[in-house]
């Protein structure tokens, strides 16, 4: 799902991004998390940089929410019987191999080192929510995600199976759905939906995108040219709060 009337953005006043090996034990004990956030109001959905992550924000108006951007890579949200929502922080573009940036100004994908996703931190939804890594690719114009928790409803029992794959000390099912003339990146359009649904929901670990990736090409679900590649909180008419801190290695 690419959900509030009223929506909160919270960007923190430090600039800095991690300077230090990642360590969810310590931001989530620093105590600072939420007395450094600076509010400001916004009207619509949003996308850009904050921390030096991408982060991107899309509700169809339905419901309350507050979504918090904090310290490094920290993100939060709260909402109350939503419509529909997601959001979180990650990267633009993505890519299931490591990055490594060229001169502190270029961002280059490499070839043989595949994109790990570090993440941790609590998800509480009452009714339908979703943990996951998310993104979009177009070229096909596709929407996929990683799902590592869900709520009280499982998306797959409402999509075709397409098989699995064991990765990151789990199984994964594959379903891919399709979506006619809904919201998407490139405005109302009909397009797939690719998933991978863990069958242990966890809310921390690691996800190896590349083995994702290769997965939904065997079973005949081909990705396009990647854009962002966030580990978001979804929501879907319902209530709850996440509070989540990502990086890759």
């Amino acid at each position: 799902m690419v959900s509030f009337k009223s929506l909160l953005v919270a960007v923190s006043a430090l600039t800095g991004a991690l300077a230090r090996p990642f360590d969810f034990l310590d931001e989530r004990d620093d105590g600072n998390a939420t007395s450094v956030l600076e509010a400001r109001q916004v009207t619509g959905n949003s996308e850009g940089y904050h921390n030096g992550y991408f982060y991107s924000w899309w509700s169809d108006g339905g419901g309350y929410a507050q979504y918090r951007m904090g310290e490094g890579s920290h993100y939060q949200v709260d909402w109350r019987n939503t419509g529909n929502f997601v959001g979180g922080k990650g990267w633009n573009p993505g890519t299931g191999r490591q990055v490594f940036k060229f001169w502190a100004l270029i961002d280059r994908p490499t070839n043989n080192i595949r994109r790990t996703i570090n993440y941790g931190g609590s998800f509480s939804p009452q009714g339908n929510g979703y943990l996951c890594v998310y993104g979009w690719t177009r070229g096909p114009l596709v929407e996929y995600y990683v799902i590592e928790s869900y709520g009280s409803y499982n998306p797959g029992s409402q999509a075709q199976h397409r098989g699995t794959v064991y990765t990151d000390g789990d199984t994964y099912d594959l379903y891919m759905s399709t979506r006619y003339q809904q919201p998407s990146i490139d405005g109302v359009q009909t397009f797939n939906q690719y998933w991978s649904i863990r069958r242990n929901k966890r809310t921390s670990g690691s996800v190896n995108m590349q083995n994702h990736f290769n997965a939904w090409r065997s079973a005949g679900m081909n990705l396009g040219n990647h854009y962002y590649q966030i580990l978001a909180t979804e929501g879907y008419q319902s209530s709850g709060s996440s509070s989540i801190y990502v990086q890759t290695q």
